[in-house]
């Protein structure tokens, strides 16, 4: 049987984010592995690769030779439509999916090149014109009917919880601010669309290829308003003289919404993530978060 390298980063971040379950799925992690190696007529062909939530495998099938890698995850509300939208997708723009088992996150993914990433692209310019080029194509897709998260779910929860949480931040300044991102939410919340959303596409989850260029991987989808993916391109490679361009590049490029819409979304990102640091303990927000904020309000 193949011996599995299960890296220790990938171990700690299991750990940290989610306790027992995350240390039930590295160990179960050889076993998976093998499983679906032989499943699928894979052999390993080079050294373990990992991300915050996955181990991913450098494998040729067997069958054909086709070059491909073996994804292993833990299915979670954020992981478990992966394969639905990667098969949405089907290669137009993000990752193509060779085959799939939806119990476990398993995926077998067309091989990229995992050594360039569009976060090596110094050029910021070029950076986000080519964020903006794949946002346009893959929002551009209806999202299925069902087997993803809704934008219209996850904004009512934003807004249920936002007065108790808010309420924990030390500064009022940064209090104001927060309940001004949820006002923003609040005035578009009605329509929160239905185009199929990456979630997390930023500078670090998109590869170079063979076939284009650049390709996206590792999404977090869901169903939405478009509006709701420019945040990631703005927080990475975060320089706060580059959030209104930036944000301007993005929204320009979207076909399914306008720049008002766009703008009070990633206000609505904003209030998402400031309310997880909350959750976490934080009582104030990030620099990232401030800037964008008040750049976006200042409109």
């Amino acid at each position: 049987m193949t011996v599995i390298e299960i890296p220790d980063g990938l171990v700690a971040s299991q750990l940290r984010h989610n306790g027992e379950a995350g240390r039930a799925f590295v160990e179960a992690l050889p076993g998976r592995a093998a499983e679906f190696l032989g499943r699928w007529g894979l052999r390993v062909t080079g050294p373990s690769m990992y991300g915050v939530a996955s181990l991913v495998l450098p494998v040729v099938r067997a069958a054909d030779g086709t070059r491909a890698v073996l994804k292993l995850q833990l299915v979670d509300a954020e992981t478990e439509g992966e394969w639905l939208a990667l098969r949405t997708w089907a290669g137009d723009g993000a990752v193509r999916l060779l085959d799939h088992d939806a119990d476990t996150g398993t995926l077998l993914l067309e091989r990229l090149d995992e050594g360039r990433h569009l976060s090596a692209v110094a050029d910021d310019r070029a950076a986000v014109g080519i964020l903006a080029e794949l946002l346009a194509r893959l929002s551009a897709v209806p999202a299925p009917a069902g087997g993803l998260r809704r934008l219209g779910d996850t904004a009512a929860a934003m807004l249920d919880a936002s007065p108790g949480l808010v309420g924990r931040l030390a500064d009022g300044d940064e209090r104001a601010l927060l309940r001004d991102c949820a006002a923003a939410v609040r005035e578009v919340a009605e329509e929160p669309g239905d185009r199929l959303l990456h979630w997390d596409l930023h500078y670090g989850n998109v590869l170079a290829a063979e076939r284009e260029p650049w390709l996206a991987i590792d999404p977090k989808p869901l169903a939405g308003d478009p509006g709701f993916e420019l945040y990631p391109a703005l927080w990475n490679r975060f320089d706060p003289d580059a959030v209104r361009w930036r944000f301007d590049a993005l929204a320009d490029a979207l076909v399914a919404t306008d720049r008002e819409r766009a703008r009070a979304w990633t206000l609505g990102r904003v209030l998402q993530n400031a309310l997880w640091d909350v959750r976490g303990g934080a009582v104030r927000l990030r620099e990232e978060q401030v800037s964008i904020a008040r750049n976006l309000l200042a409109r």
